[in-house]
């Protein structure tokens, strides 16, 4: 059976470092990052990339719609 891989991209600049999408994940695929952008902002990014199962949660969650999942089918 073919298991589902995840990716999350998040426009870091646009992200307002809410944390509603650190908490909507079960897999505790994203973090809030230790830096700040142009806006002062600590944004999320994908700490655990290999916990990704492209649930879409993330992006479900996220009140400013900057977050995009891509979903990849692994055949071993």
């Amino acid at each position: 059976m073919a298991k589902v891989r995840g990716a999350v991209v998040i426009d870091t600049e646009k992200c307002k470092g809410c944390g509603l999408c650190v908490e909507a994940c079960k897999f505790q695929v994203l973090q809030l990052s230790q830096h700040v952008n142009l806006k002062g902002y600590t944004p999320a990014f994908m700490a655990n990339f290999e916990n990704c199962t492209g649930c879409t949660n993330c992006a479900t969650i996220c009140p400013d719609a900057v977050i995009t999942v891509y979903r990849v089918k692994e055949t071993n």
